[in-house]
């Protein structure tokens, strides 16, 4: 799994590691001084020169990078060809579709200026970033993020051993297409949980579902670490900066943060109820019958095969005894269309699933390493050896 292990030879990870690097000096060979100066970060390490790599956001804020619209449409390709080395697929589908959402949105809201800038709902307002000098052997990693996508990637000695947080969203989250489609980029990763907790019997059902009403957004925020006790953010405060300079915009934002927290309805008791704790909530696989952990598996994989293959830790849960401490918990109504949440938690893993914005829809999900999101522990161990 990566984040779990220094790399050894023949791992496939480094194949993936190899595309990435290969990808990334492409990229950055194609750009020009001014655009390498925001396109690069010191490399992966500890201290604060690490920190900026930490940083990740979800909502439409600066997410730190040479963004597309600052790239001619070569380099575009380019910044592309990178993107998708980290992805499979249907993830580079997904997030290609989500980026495509800021039009839908821009005329879902009128088309409106908003956040204090030109183009409020903007698909040219994602960001790409190397930290570090990518390479055969060496210690680097890269991160892509706008408006519902974070993908954040780690390198070490020539493999990729960290792919979280990995972050997608989808606002609006069903919209229509003609001949009565409905676009839905993430609607198994909403249905097949929904699925799941209906098909508990009642006993678990009523241990599943930890409140009748749903957070706001992700409990766990954007926080560079989680932490028991760890609850939601107003989404005020979960932009890069504490305030728009243009004090109209930052009432407006304040205004939209204020609303959707009280639409929650969320005090004390609630928030106790559905804050992260180190020891997970709701009810374990260990329970489940075969249909249900088939569920659950399938559940997973619109998680963890958001990632190549080579590097995506889904095939460990072909175990049911890996799966068996595998917990998932719901607040909120398990009606189709009615605002909820839902996380699934187990050693080394952190899945959170909202829908709650609005009318339910408008949302979000994230996949998490809760003990070492950006290959933490992996870069510890690695500076241990190189100086042991």
């Amino acid at each position: 799994m990566p984040g779990s292990e220094l790399p050894t030879d023949g791992d496939p990870a480094r194949a993936v590691a190899r595309r990435m690097a290969e990808a990334a000096a492409l990229w950055l060979d194609g750009l020009d001084a001014e655009q390498r100066r925001a396109a690069t970060g010191p490399g992966p390490g500890d201290g604060s020169s690490d920190a900026e790599r930490r940083r990740w956001f979800y909502p439409p804020t600066d997410h730190g990078g040479l963004t597309l619209h600052d790239q001619r449409p070569a380099q575009q390709r380019a910044a592309m060809r990178l993107v998708a080395s980290g992805l499979s697929t249907p993830a580079y589908v997904t997030v290609a579709t989500i980026i495509g959402l800021e039009n839908v949105l821009d005329q879902t809201e009128g088309f409106v200026t908003r956040f204090d800038r030109e183009r409020g709902r903007d698909p040219g307002l994602y960001y790409l970033r190397v930290f570090g000098e990518p390479g055969e052997r060496s210690t680097w990693g890269w991160r892509f993020g706008g408006h519902h996508v974070s993908l954040n990637n780690l390198v070490v000695d020539g493999a990729v051993v960290a792919t979280t947080p990995c972050f997608l969203g989808a606002d609006p989250a069903a919209s229509p297409f003609l001949g009565g489609a409905v676009d839905r980029p993430l609607g198994r990763v909403e249905d097949l949980a929904r699925d799941l907790v209906r098909s508990l019997p009642r006993d678990l059902a009523a241990r599943a579902v930890l409140l009748d009403r749903a957070p706001s957004d992700l409990v766990t925020a954007n926080r560079t670490t989680v932490a028991p006790g760890d609850r939601v953010i107003p989404l005020a405060g979960i932009w890069r900066d504490e305030r728009f300079p243009d004090a109209a915009e930052q009432t407006k934002l304040q205004a939209m943060s204020d609303a959707i927290d009280e639409a929650a309805g969320f005090g004390e008791e609630e928030h106790s109820a559905v804050a992260y704790s180190a020891e997970p909530r709701g009810v374990a696989a260990a329970e489940f019958d075969a249909g249900q952990r088939g569920v659950l598996r399938a559940l997973l994989g619109t998680y963890l095969d958001r990632v190549p293959a080579e590097v995506s830790p889904l095939r460990r849960y072909d175990d049911d005894a890996a799966l068996a401490s595998v917990h998932i918990a719901w607040a909120g109504s398990t009606e189709p269309g009615a605002p909820h949440y839902y996380r699934v938690q187990g050693p080394r893993l952190l899945i959170e699933w909202d829908n709650t914005q609005r009318g339910a829809n408008h949302a979000h999900s994230v996949w998490r390493d809760p003990v070492a999101d950006f290959g933490l522990d992996v870069l510890a161990r690695h500076r241990a050896a190189a100086h042991g």
